[in-house]
């Protein structure tokens, strides 16, 4: 199906994952690299973890960019009918944010977490007229090209509370192109 009309498959296309954001996430060795003379002794670096403050974000998006971004309250978890008040509310984005798309037709591909495939669920994304794409291993474009790239930005930086690592998120996601995120979709034929 991608193969005989790529742009009008993947305009279809919405993607959902979910992802921890901590409050502090140390930088990789690539980051944090210095210059110095060969004669000067090499920099102190001490091991780092994560911190202990996290988010979860679940983010649905498009070729277009983010149709909804929620974040997991403290204590609750993902359960099938949490995920499936999140369909509902996916479908009210893509008819607010991108009419005419729900008339063509939505392909949701999401992993296959066991809130995701619970018969809650399923019947949620049918009653919305989804059409949940097989997911295999490697193929959430969130886990191999967005989660990647929002995380190291985030690499290195120390946020005092959930609202700021919620704010950066939402401020690294709405800075990016158009572009950015149909070049994600688009390497989903080569995985």
């Amino acid at each position: 199906r991608l193969q005989s009309n790529p742009e009008a498959f993947l305009a279809r296309v919405v993607t959902q994952d979910e992802t921890w954001v901590h409050h502090f996430d140390p930088e990789t060795k690539e980051q944090s690299k210095q210059w110095k003379h060969k004669s000067s002794p090499p920099p102190r670096k001490f091991k780092l973890s994560s911190s202990a403050g996290k988010v979860m974000a679940s983010v649905f998006w498009d070729s277009q960019g983010v149709l909804l971004i929620d974040y997991l309250a403290k204590g609750e978890t993902i359960t099938g009918n949490y995920y499936a008040r999140l369909l509902k509310t996916l479908r009210d984005k893509i008819k607010e944010k991108r009419r005419g798309k729900l008339s063509k037709g939505i392909l949701l591909l999401h992993d296959n977490a066991s809130a995701h495939t619970s018969q809650i669920a399923i019947a949620t994304a049918q009653d919305c007229g989804f059409e949940i794409l097989p997911h295999l291993p490697d193929l959430a474009p969130s886990d191999f090209y967005l989660f990647p790239k929002l995380k190291f930005e985030l690499k290195g930086k120390h946020f005092a509370n959930d609202d700021d690592v919620i704010a950066a998120v939402e401020i690294f996601l709405e800075s990016q192109s158009e572009n950015f995120f149909m070049d994600g979709l688009v390497k989903l034929e080569k995985r």
